[in-house]
Parts: C-alpha cells; sequence; structure tokens
C-alpha cells in the first residue's frame, strides 16, 4: 500500500511558475514509476509526466514539454512537477500515480493522490 499526499496547487498568474509536491509514504519499494496526471472539468484525466523511481527516466506529454519538469527527492520519498511558463489552459485538478510499470495510461497506476487544484489566470 502506497499512501500519495500533494500540495502546492493554487493560483497563479499566466507567465508564472508553480511546483507540486506529492510525499510518498508506505510500501513504496513495489512502485517502479510515479506519473503526474491532469483532469479538466468535463475532460477526461490526461497524462503529464512519468519518472522511474530511481529517478533515471522522464517522458512528458508535448503540450507541457520544455516546461514543466518532473523530479524527486528519495531522502524524503517525494516527488515534485515544477511548472514554469504557466498557461490558463494548464488550469486543472493535478494528481499524483504511482505504478508497478513505467506507463502514460491512467488506468496503469495503481495509487493516487487526492488532486490538487491548479488554476492559471490570464
Amino acid at each position: 500500500q502506497v499512501q500519495l499526499v500533494e500540495s502546492g496547487g493554487g493560483l497563479v498568474q499566466a507567465g508564472g511558475s508553480l511546483r507540486l509536491s506529492c510525499a510518498a509514504s508506505g510500501r513504496t519499494f513495489g512502485t517502479y514509476c510515479m506519473g503526474w496526471f491532469r483532469q479538466a472539468p468535463g475532460k477526461e484525466r490526461e497524462f503529464v509526466a512519468a519518472m522511474s523511481w530511481s529517478g533515471s527516466s522522464t517522458y512528458y506529454t508535448d503540450s507541457v514539454k520544455g516546461r514543466f519538469t518532473i523530479s524527486r527527492v528519495n531522502a524524503k520519498n517525494t516527488v515534485y512537477l515544477q511548472m514554469n511558463s504557466l498557461k490558463p489552459e494548464d488550469t486543472a485538478v493535478y494528481y499524483c500515480a504511482a505504478s508497478s510499470a513505467f506507463t502514460t495510461s491512467s488506468n496503469g497506476y495503481d495509487y493516487w493522490g487526492q488532486g490538487t487544484q491548479v488554476t492559471v489566470s490570464s
């Protein structure tokens, strides 16, 4: 069982930056990949970024590549999503998730955080 607790969401102006945190606890030894997803009203959950638990591999959806960075601090079992050059279309509820395999599909993730709202104003 893995518990994921997110923080860092909020309101930011377009062009600004925000860093989301996801603290992982419990039995994380079986985790291979950490991912970030987002869901806007009326839309399905969308893959944003993923990282191997070791931090050696990362992958981003095209819409955020070059602006967002996924990283981790293993000593604290914390995964971050640094979001720069934010756009209004980035507005969504953001979720962190843990998977036993490297995947961009939401149904491939076993554990999910509670979600944190990110709102980017014009």
